[in-house]
């Protein structure tokens, strides 16, 4: 028997337009089988759930294109040197807590999340969809290289790997064939998209913010190798060089660019790829060494003129948090949402975190593991929706209380979350 749900009265945000529309959606499975300005009487088939919304807000459900399901929640020392069981219990309660706070799909950045994603997509765990990019592939030296100082073997030597390869954290890889075998390890493996890092970073050990990382003739071996897959790559990169060598070998995908000057924005903005960022302030984080908190406030001070300039040239700009190794932190994801007030109009903001952020995700093409529209309310669309008590777009601080003001939510058409009466 087919699960159904209506929805009554509630202001209707899609996802791509400014105005909403008062009406009513009907959920049949998994789909928006229709909306309507007028009232939609129960099917008589199915099984009913019939929520009054009251006048709320209802909007697709939110979308992180950059969050670590695994890394955002287990701190660095519990990676190196913890029990592996502990770590993955702690991503799993984790994906619970991400959905509460709204999210119902999340690109996950790099990490041992295949697992997890399995578990959610068959039931046995609440939490978002997830697109996968399993282990980060990274240079020796390079922003995934999280050996001690004293382990000098990895896998790509025959020796044994180290343990943030082991657990599947990262690939440390040097050379367009080993590269190209990283690639297609994460694909066999059942990655949406692939990550690379092709430059420095704040929580690594090693590498400088201003050096490249991967040769060209690296990133685009992963490149070729995701395309004969139908998919795409996604790099790691702040500085000018990194950004530019990579969209010369083909990225569809930069995250980060916060130390990006003007050309390079406008070699950006002439390519298909994508600036995916974060609203990076020095208050987010600390690290635990000078040099690395000093990269990291570097940094932060880039980010007003990255998004001016991203504002200026008109990229394609999605959104995401890149919480990492903090568990006390994942709590503040939506706050992430609420800080590009100072670039953007609440509008903006809300369509960049649903529909904007959801046509980054459907780049990975036939390796799209939730194939339909996702980041929109429209009929045949996937049923992810919220219903907020409040108007983001009059006030968009709503989205930073979710547990008070998410009334309901909806992912893949089943209810996690209902406090309205029906």
């Amino acid at each position: 028997m087919d699960s159904i749900i209506l929805i009554k009265d509630v202001d209707i945000f899609d996802g791509k337009n400014s105005g909403t529309q008062r009406g009513s959606v009907l959920v049949r499975n998994n789909l928006i089988e229709r909306i309507a300005t007028a009232p939609i009487e129960m099917p008589a088939d199915g099984q009913a759930t019939v929520i009054d919304g009251a006048g709320m807000f209802l909007m697709p459900g939110l979308i992180d294109a950059h969050w670590h399901a695994y890394l955002c929640c287990n701190t660095m020392m519990d990676l190196l040197a913890g029990d592996p069981s502990y770590t993955y219990l702690m991503a799993g309660r984790e994906a619970e807590a991400t959905l509460q706070r709204g999210f119902t799909t999340i690109r996950d950045a790099g990490g041992p999340v295949f697992g997890l994603k399995r578990s959610i997509d068959e039931g046995r765990l609440p939490g978002p969809r997830i697109y996968p990019s399993g282990a980060m592939i990274s240079q020796t030296s390079g922003h995934g290289d999280f050996r001690m100082i004293y382990e000098h073997a990895h896998g790509d030597c025959g020796c044994e790997m180290a343990h943030f390869e082991q657990i599947g954290a990262s690939r440390i890889a040097d050379g367009p064939v080993a590269v190209m075998e990283a690639t297609r390890e994460n694909l066999r493996q059942g990655a949406s998209q692939i990550k690379l890092m092709t430059g420095g970073g704040a929580a690594s050990l090693y590498d400088p913010l201003d050096v490249a990382e991967f040769f060209e003739e690296e990133i685009r071996a992963a490149v070729r190798a995701a395309e004969d897959w139908g998919t795409y790559v996604m790099v790691h990169v702040y500085n000018p060089r990194g950004i530019a060598r990579a969209l010369k070998a083909g990225v569809r995908s930069i995250e980060h660019g916060h130390l990006i000057d003007e050309p390079t924005m406008e070699l950006l903005a002439g390519s298909d790829a994508w600036l995916s960022m974060q609203a990076f302030a020095v208050e987010d984080n600390t690290y635990p060494s000078p040099v690395q908190q000093a990269k990291h406030i570097r940094i932060c001070n880039g980010t007003d003129h990255a998004y001016r300039l991203a504002k200026k040239y008109r990229v394609r700009l999605a959104w995401g948090t890149d919480l990492l190794f903090n568990p006390d932190n994942t709590k503040n994801q939506n706050h992430g949402i609420v800080k590009l007030r100072r670039w953007f109009s609440n509008y903006e903001i809300l369509r960049m975190v649903t529909s904007d952020n959801a046509s980054l995700l459907a780049l990975s093409g036939a390796r799209n593991p939730y194939p339909g529209k996702l980041g929109v309310v429209e009929e045949g669309a996937l049923a992810d929706l919220l219903v907020v008590d409040g108007s983001p777009l009059e006030d968009i601080e709503v989205l930073e209380h979710p547990h008070e003001k998410f009334r309901v939510i909806i992912k893949d058409g089943i209810v996690y979350k209902n406090t309205l009466l029906s």
